[in-house]
């Protein structure tokens, strides 16, 4: 049998108990950094495939590293399962999981039939909502010796990497002086008039951004009760831009606008990074992403080759900063849904989704498989990687 011949065998015969651990994972969101059943459902198949599997990994006890093979190159696939605050797996990540794990298993099965030498990771990477695992298992250590990383992202509509904007986040409070807010308002000094005026700047700032740039927030904290002066008020913002640069300036302006509003209020305020681990834009990989049009067509996956630059943030941002790789989509459904939201959550547990998560298993574990037998094509996507810098 070929590579790909004993890749499709693979996902074929792995294909309901891959589609059994999306299904779960979907009806058992869990937060980033606290996917226990995720990943226990998720060890218990890589052993069951042969994997050999370090858990928990990089100092996170929802991450985990199973591995195959022997030899170099070294392959990793990235999986995600982490879910979103109140909607539940809106960004698909139910589906991530079991693509690399299906990707992973294939492609160990085609290097062993073959006798190619190559060691196949599956990584898991809990938390990329917010939370930073892949920054934090990077800190780690946790990619080091690898020399290739891939993973595909559920999405309207089927691309290679469309790159991503860096983002960070901060966290605004405001403190200011309680009084009754009828008999005495004189006396106060509003905390929530902080957050208000912050809001306002920001909206105001908005028109002078640079594209692609995006700059959001919520208020997580705004009084107790109508009829006392807020004496403490908080929101929490998300800064984005293409490249760290101009994400230096974007936050300096920010700090900026929040002064002015506590100069405004006569309040006090506090700007926090708190935890926040940025994420990097990263690079894109051009042999990587040719490899994934030609992959995802040969599949029936109808890519774009025509994407628009991603707009949203990941924590792959900052693995293909450190070694050759690329985060690809794939379509789910037909519908224009807008991800992280309740519609995009009733897709991604669809057997549609759940059938172009399979072929997007095949497919990587194809490319993948041309980097492990390729020698000149490893060598053009290391020299991409270090043109990108």
């Amino acid at each position: 049998m070929s590579l790909h011949d004993t890749i499709a065998a693979t996902v074929a015969r792995h294909g309901e108990a891959l589609k059994a651990l999306a299904r779960r994972i979907h009806a058992n969101p869990e937060l980033g950094l606290a996917e226990h059943q995720a990943v226990g459902w998720q060890v218990e198949l890589l052993e069951a495939m042969g994997f050999e599997v370090t858990v928990p990994f990089g100092g996170l006890a929802t991450a985990y590293r199973a591995q195959r093979g022997q030899g170099g190159p070294v392959v990793a696939f990235l999986a995600e399962y982490d879910a979103l605050p109140g909607i539940g797996h809106g960004c698909g990540h139910n589906l991530i999981a079991p693509a690399a794990i299906g990707a992973g298993a294939a492609l160990a099965e085609a290097l062993a039939a073959s006798g190619t030498p190559g060691t196949v990771a599956v990584i898991g990477t809990p938390g990329e909502e917010g939370k930073g695992g892949k920054v934090r298992l990077a800190e780690a250590g946790a990619f080091e010796g690898l020399d290739l990383a891939l993973m595909a992202h559920p999405r309207v509509r089927t691309t290679a990497d469309t790159g991503r904007l860096a983002v960070l986040r901060r966290e605004v409070r405001f403190t200011g002086q309680a009084a009754h807010a009828a008999n005495s308002p004189e006396m106060g000094r509003n905390a929530l008039d902080g957050v208000l005026l912050l809001m306002a700047g920001v909206n105001a700032w908005r028109q002078h951004l640079p594209e692609p740039s995006r700059v959001h927030g919520i208020v997580t904290e705004g009084g107790d009760a109508p009829n006392v002066v807020p004496d403490h008020a908080a929101c929490r913002f998300y800064l984005r831009a293409d490249n760290d640069r101009t994400l230096a300036e974007m936050l300096a302006r920010f700090e900026q606008i929040a002064r002015g509003a506590a100069l405004m209020s006569a309040t006090e305020v506090e700007v926090s990074a708190g935890d926040d681990r940025p994420y990097s834009s990263g690079r894109i990989n051009a042999a990587l992403n040719r490899q994934w049009l030609a992959d995802a067509e040969a599949m029936g996956l109808a890519p774009d080759p025509a994407a628009r630059p991603g707009r949203g943030s990941s924590d792959f941002g900052n693995v293909s900063a450190l070694l050759p790789g690329a985060h690809y989509y794939f379509q789910i459904t037909d519908e224009p849904l807008a991800s992280h939201s309740p519609q995009f959550a009733q897709a991604a547990a669809t057997d549609r989704a759940q059938a172009a998560m399979l072929k997007t298993a095949e497919a990587l574990a194809r490319g993948a498989g041309r980097f492990c037998t390729d020698a000149d094509f490893r060598e053009q996507v290391r020299r991409d990687f270090t043109a990108s810098a």
